[in-house]
């Protein structure tokens, strides 16, 4: 059964002008047009198999791997996805983003805590792959995985990660 679950209380507002399935084939529909309508993008699909991981910044701890899948990381205000692999047991110290990062579970399990210190006992039940998590800007949090794991996370840039414990930080 696939989860989509929030860290913390953070309501979507959903419109039926923003999402709207077509009666008949149960296909999403396009909005009407508005004056604030975005303007229609080229679709882009990209193949697992062509997906090249390399080491991630140096602001994760040593092991994970990352791979730019679409847009920019590090462009303000641009939308971006990524790729990060982590090693069996790997742990993301408790940190934050200045965005809303929106996270698929790619492979193997993934485990988040809410918090300024990391605690195996304040982990929430463990995600699969297929499951999908929010983690608000600027929500404190932490993470953990079980096996060779595979997030995928699309945010809005620049991508960054603030330690809430300095001495957490790897550089």
């Amino acid at each position: 059964m696939k989860r989509h679950l929030y860290l913390l209380a953070a309501p979507l507002a959903v419109t039926a002008a923003a999402i709207a399935v077509a009666p008949a084939t149960g296909t999403m529909a396009e909005p009407a047009a508005t004056e604030h309508s975005v303007p229609p993008h080229t679709h882009e699909a990209t193949d697992n198999d062509e997906i090249e991981f390399g080491p991630a910044p140096d602001v994760f701890p040593i092991g994970a791997e990352m791979a730019v899948v679409q847009g920019d990381p590090g462009a303000e205000g641009d939308l971006f996805t990524v790729r990060l692999r982590f090693p069996d047991g790997y742990v993301l110290p408790p940190h934050w983003h200045p965005s809303d990062e929106h996270v698929t579970l790619i492979s193997a399990t993934f485990l988040v805590g809410l918090g300024d210190t990391y605690d195996e006992a304040a982990l929430l039940p463990p995600l699969d792959a297929g499951d999908f998590i929010t983690a608000p800007a600027n929500a404190n949090h932490f993470a953990t995985v079980v096996g060779v794991t595979e997030v995928q996370v699309h945010a809005v840039g620049p991508f960054a990660l603030t330690y809430v414990n300095p001495e957490d930080d790897p550089r």
